[in-house]
């Protein structure tokens, strides 16, 4: 699949896997996030060799990350969105959800889902909506996996 870059001023969003800084993305899931914490490098390699990624750039230096699990025809499951707090407060997290949702190999999908604890405001800004019916929703979740 051909990668595809955009610019905002200093900053750059790409979906090359090659410009990844994978040891960001690591640190920043194991370690700071609260829906991956101790996620091992391995899974955290295996999850992007498997994900169409976009990679917020400032400059050559990573400090945001996205990842869409899809099958390209019907759904999305939108995942690992995250800026580094040196750099929120910027409008970057919206643009790069404007990005993510604007990408041409995933438009026309019936479905898109994610999980949030506490981002419903910056999805709700790119037209998200809470779940209407979540009796209709099911999972089967070990929240204890990464420490097996």
């Amino acid at each position: 699949m051909p990668t595809t870059s955009y610019t905002h001023g200093e900053y750059s969003i790409t979906t090359n896997r090659d410009k990844l800084d994978i040891t960001v993305i690591h640190d920043f899931l194991s370690n700071h996030s609260h829906w991956a914490r101790g996620i091992p490098m391995e899974t955290v390699k295996r999850s992007i060799d498997h994900s169409l990624c976009f990679g917020l750039f400032h400059h050559d230096r990573q400090i945001g990350f996205a990842r869409v699990i899809t099958d390209y025809a019907t759904i999305a499951y939108l995942g690992d969105v995250f800026v580094v707090p040196d750099y929120r407060g910027r409008g970057l997290s919206k643009w790069l959800m404007e990005v993510v949702m604007s990408y041409p190999d995933v438009q026309g999908l019936r479905r898109w889902i994610l999980l949030t604890s506490d981002a419903h405001g910056l999805y709700e800004k790119t037209g998200w909506h809470r779940i209407p019916k979540p009796e209709l929703y099911m999972e089967w979740y070990d929240p204890d996996v990464y420490k097996k």
